[in-house]
């Protein structure tokens, strides 16, 4: 239970942060309408409006990271995946971890630091336009972002080695939630005995398992 609280926790942060940067898609909108106004009906185009939409697509984009990696949602070739048992599944998400995520990811994080210290240090501007706007805030998301892909890549480490010793996926807080609203949702059902609640609750499971250990947890792989 301790482990699956931690694992969660980690899932909850992940999510999180990937929801609050979704709200810059708002920005990012209200940005790019105010400026074709601007620049097809006024005749007044924005200098700095380049440099600003790439920040807030930047952002979103790297702190959006960590959520797909907590909803297993990032790309992958599954046609040999999906049909191995939980256990061999773990075994190559472990070695793959291990050998090419956590060095990358360590590496995003180091350089990236280096290169926001720089920014910060030399005040930088864009220098896309002649009086481009500051990136220094914005080159600071990059380690921010490794760090939270870290964090919740370690938690996959962990549900990789927990699989290995149980042979089945823990659960993610996504799955958790999903059960959470049948079950709330049949509870209020006045048209549902109690028989059949139980029984609808116990298929639910029992779908969400069988998704979980071909490796399909979360959103479909392509």
């Amino acid at each position: 239970m301790r482990v699956q609280r931690f694992l969660h926790t980690i899932d909850a942060l992940s999510t999180w942060v990937g929801k609050a940067a979704a709200w810059l898609i708002i920005g990012l909108m209200a940005l790019i309408c105010v400026e074709v106004f601007k620049r097809y009906l006024l005749n007044a185009p924005t200098a700095w409006i380049y440099d600003a939409s790439n920040m807030l697509y930047g952002t979103l984009f790297m702190l959006a990271g960590a959520y797909a990696l907590a909803n297993n949602a990032h790309v992958r070739g599954d046609f040999l995946y999906g049909s191995m048992r939980p256990r061999t599944q773990a075994s190559f998400d472990l070695v793959l971890y291990i050998v090419f995520f956590v060095p990358g990811i360590l590496a995003l994080i180091y350089a990236g630091y280096d290169y926001a210290a720089l920014s910060w240090r030399i005040a930088e501007h864009s220098t896309t336009t002649a009086d481009g706007p500051p990136i220094y805030h914005f080159k600071t998301v990059i380690p921010v972002a490794g760090a939270l892909i870290m964090l919740q890549g370690l938690a996959e480490i962990v549900r990789c080695v927990v699989c290995l010793r149980t042979g089945e996926w823990p659960s993610r807080l996504r799955d958790v939630s999903e059960i959470d609203v049948v079950e709330e949702q049949l509870a209020q059902s006045e048209h549902v005995d109690a028989d059949a609640r139980e029984a609808a609750i116990a298929r639910a499971h029992s779908i969400e398992e069988t998704a979980r250990q071909r490796g399909m947890t979360g959103d479909l792989h392509t």
